[in-house]
């Protein structure tokens, strides 16, 4: 037999889980958040998946008409810039060549050291249209300048600084004149050339 006092008790506690289960979900209060922990250790590393299919191959240079407009678009910007530093006399140009003067003087080695700083080299004309570039920075200074050109072993005899033969020469009536005693070549406003020892203050003049 249930008790009087329990049979209340049973019955309200069956009404509230028929009402419960009536109006689902049933849910108490929130109680209070959980400690935070620190993050375990990672896992290892996977394997690496398949290699994927190769893409299409990409346009040739030539082809890819995108890179085509861009690099003429940077060859009319350079252009442009060229003709204006030539315009102001900063440089002079002469087929694949530019010439460019520091606007400033030096000893002969020390003129090769500043060109090549500059990575390029001393100016050293193998033609006449060089030496007329040459002479054009020359003349707006109204100096002289070093050429990269210096005697050789026999006296009298001179080389381009990167060992080959002079095939063109410019020399001013009556030089070379050293003989052994004057190493170096300078040019005059002229475009003409004079032998000259090597410790002399020179226009900077290089060469790109």
């Amino acid at each position: 037999m249930w008790s009087s006092h329990l049979v209340p008790v049973l019955a309200t506690a069956a009404l509230l889980l028929v009402a419960c289960d009536a109006l689902q979900p049933c849910v108490g209060p929130q109680g209070p958040s959980g400690r935070n922990w620190f993050h375990g250790p990672p896992g290892p590393m996977g394997k690496p998946g398949q290699k994927g299919n190769p893409g299409p191959p990409g346009l040739p240079a030539s082809q890819d008409p995108a890179l085509q407009n861009y690099l003429k678009e940077l060859k009319r910007r350079i252009i442009r810039i060229e003709r204006a530093l030539a315009l102001n006399g900063k440089i002079s140009i002469a087929g694949d060549k530019l010439f460019a003067s520091a606007e400033t003087t030096a000893e002969f080695d020390d003129i090769v050291k500043i060109c090549k700083a500059a990575h390029g080299n001393i100016a050293s004309p193998t033609r006449k249209d060089e030496n007329d570039a040459i002479m054009n920075l020359v003349k707006q200074q109204n100096t002289h300048a070093y050429l990269g050109i210096t005697e050789g072993y026999v006296p009298g005899e001179f080389w381009l600084l990167n060992g080959n033969p002079l095939n063109f020469t410019n020399w001013y009536p009556g030089e070379p004149g050293g003989k052994g005693t004057e190493k170096c070549v300078e040019m005059y406003s002229d475009g003409t050339w004079n032998d000259k020892a090597c410790n002399y203050y020179r226009l900077i003049v290089c060469e790109f």
